[in-house]
């Protein structure tokens, strides 16, 4: 190979160099700089939600998600004031609120026969906690979502456990169901899904915060 040629190819190798650490160091920019700062910028267009939709109880603490469901429960025999979400497909316990950190189904499916031995004993237990029959047990009170960590129930369930809602909270029906529709979403767009409330809200509205946070 002669001289000039060995020249070319040296030439050659260094104008790929450099075009590659030319585009290296746009990219560099542009999706270690730029891109980074545009998603915070619009991250902050609702700082809520980009914490995590954080709810506060009335003292300022954080007491959960309005992304996610939480249950809370009674020790056996204690006076029940909360309004009760879904129950959890990743819960051994058929009615155990499950753990909000596993969000996980069943994957049980309709033929299943322990998925059918929980639905009528989850069926049982809720008529029983609010005094109704179990005929008046709506299918989203004995059966979880597919996330398992839905924070919604329908208007039916909620209405479902008023009377005790008022009776424990030492309030009327009427404004127990006020608080219901405030906190009542409609369908999304007008047209998708169904009515939904939401209980981590309604339990806050009810005044049940954090017992933790000092």
């Amino acid at each position: 190979m002669s001289v000039r040629s060995q020249a070319s190819v040296v030439t050659g190798f260094l104008r790929q160099c450099s075009a590659a650490l030319v585009i290296f160091a746009v990219l560099t920019v542009i999706l270690g700089v730029v891109y980074p700062a545009a998603v915070w910028a619009l991250s902050r267009i609702d700082p809520g939600a980009a914490e995590g939709s954080q709810l506060h109880d009335a003292r300022g603490c954080v007491v959960g998600s309005s992304l996610i469901g939480l249950d809370p429960q009674v020790r056996a025999g204690a006076p029940d004031p909360y309004l009760h979400a879904r129950v959890s497909g990743s819960a051994d316990d058929p009615m155990s609120p499950g753990d909000p950190a596993a969000s996980a189904a069943s994957n049980k499916g309709p033929n299943d026969t322990d998925l059918r031995s929980w639905i009528d004993a989850r069926r049982q237990l809720i008529a029983r906690r609010e005094g109704v029959p179990p005929t008046a047990v709506p299918a989203d009170a004995v059966t979880g979502s597919a996330s398992g960590l839905d924070p919604h129930i329908s208007p039916a369930y909620a209405r479902l456990q008023v009377p005790r809602l008022a009776r424990t909270n030492g309030l009327t029906s009427a404004q127990v169901e006020a608080i219901i529709d405030s906190h009542t979403d409609g369908r999304q767009l007008g047209f998708l899904g169904e009515e939904r409330v939401n209980v981590l809200e309604v339990n806050l509205a009810l005044g049940h915060g954090s017992v933790a946070c000092r």
